[in-house]
């Protein structure tokens, strides 16, 4: 579990594990961290092939490949407690995939999840948006200066773009090629909770709303694609996945 794991701080008494996914191109340090902070919940945070310790791992090419492993290497320990998926951009899409996956294939759901930055896979904003990972590297640059989020001298440094875009494109190429239609029906009963920047893109998150029977909320934050890195942001958010998740375990008991 080690390889596709990375967990900061081990709780064994806490109430619930929090599995977050990372965004594209992203690793699992930003959320691992969240582990040191959060004293009643246990962080997982995943890592991809491609990035840190698996640097020298090829790219996984497909959304099934993401799941089959992550699946893999949690299902042994998710019934040892309540947990819930954490996921923003890229993240959503895969934590979305993973729940679907846990529900068909092994009854078993999360108490909460949490998506983050990200129309629904079925919605229309989502099938037609334009495909980003084609585009040239001077293109892309542009794309990711437009959204924000990542340092201005970082992208132009050559190393960094050296060792980045490769991991960004390749999970760009993965959700650009993912999907999914819209349910028929529910297929979860947990609650949903929707975050996102006032200044992103328009997402169409009321579309998530499909995927459940139970609550549905949507959450809005000051910034854009990347709000949830700002500290003030990133506390709001990490008070909200705690105080759903305590409560949520006396749920479960």
């Amino acid at each position: 579990m080690e390889t596709v794991i990375n967990c900061f701080k081990r709780r064994p008494d806490a109430v619930a594990r929090l599995i977050c996914f990372p965004w594209a191109g992203g690793g699992s340090i930003h959320y691992a961290r969240w582990g040191n902070v959060l004293t009643s919940v246990e962080v997982f945070a995943v890592k991809l092939p491609g990035r840190e310790s698996r640097a020298r791992e090829p790219f996984f090419q497909s959304m099934q490949q993401i799941v089959d492993e992550v699946i893999g290497a949690l299902l042994p320990v998710l019934k040892e407690k309540p947990f819930a998926l954490f996921g923003h951009s890229f993240g959503a899409f895969t934590s979305f995939a993973v729940a679907d996956a846990l529900k068909k294939l092994h009854n078993v759901e999360p108490v909460h999840i949490f998506l983050s930055g990200a129309s629904a896979p079925y919605s229309e904003i989502r099938i037609n948006a334009p495909k980003r990972s084609d585009l040239s590297d001077d293109q892309f640059l542009k794309w990711l200066v437009s959204i924000g989020g990542t340092p201005p001298d970082l992208l132009e440094n050559p190393e960094f773009l050296r060792l980045f875009l490769p991991s960004l494109k390749a999970d760009l190429h993965v959700v650009e090629n993912y999907r999914r239609n819209k349910p028929e029906s529910p297929f979860l009963s947990c609650p949903v909770t929707c975050f996102d920047g006032k200044d992103d893109i328009p997402h169409d998150l009321q579309a998530w709303k499909d995927i459940t029977s139970g609550e549905f909320t949507i959450r809005m934050f000051d910034g854009s694609h990347f709000y949830l890195k700002d500290p003030g942001n990133e506390k709001i958010i990490l008070d909200n996945v705690t105080k759903h998740l305590e409560t949520a375990e006396m749920d479960y008991l």
